[in-house]
């Protein structure tokens, strides 16, 4: 199974954890680590997560997050079906660098695309190629 995190995810350890939902959706998060290290899952890396993670003010975040680059098995790049993908799902309201993000994933074929951006979630809906979901139902989904 493909799958895609987004900057959010790989970010969500390194948030406040003193709230639940961001302790749970980092746990998922751990949990899905996991399983791409024991290749269960597939890992797809982005260009567009590159730009986001190379624009972390936080040195130690940045260098964390960028280790997982090794782990991906495949690593898009842009070109032209990617930002036509990316405008398309615009359309719907999504903010351009989420779009690119979802486009990279679509384009490389992967089964999931995860973040924990509430906006994005909620235009699930819109987007038919691909499953749209935040860590803890992937979990629930694929892992129960």
């Amino acid at each position: 199974m493909k799958i895609y995190l987004d900057n959010c995810c790989f970010n969500r350890p390194f948030d406040d954890q003193s709230q639940i939902r961001i302790r749970i959706e980092s746990e998922a998060k751990l949990k899905i680590q996991e399983e791409v290290r024991s290749g269960k899952f597939h890992l797809v890396w982005s260009y567009m997560l590159d730009y986001e993670n190379n624009k972390n003010p936080f040195v130690e975040r940045k260098a964390q997050i960028n280790l997982w680059k090794k782990y991906a098995k495949e690593d898009i790049e842009e070109n032209i079906e990617v930002i036509d993908f990316a405008n398309f799902i615009n359309q719907f309201g999504i903010q351009k660098i989420d779009s690119l993000h979802i486009a990279c994933a679509i384009f490389a074929k992967c089964d999931y695309f995860l973040t924990t951006d509430d906006k994005i979630l909620g235009k699930s809906d819109k987007i038919k190629n691909i499953n749209l979901n935040d860590p803890i139902g992937f979990i629930k989904e694929v892992l129960s």
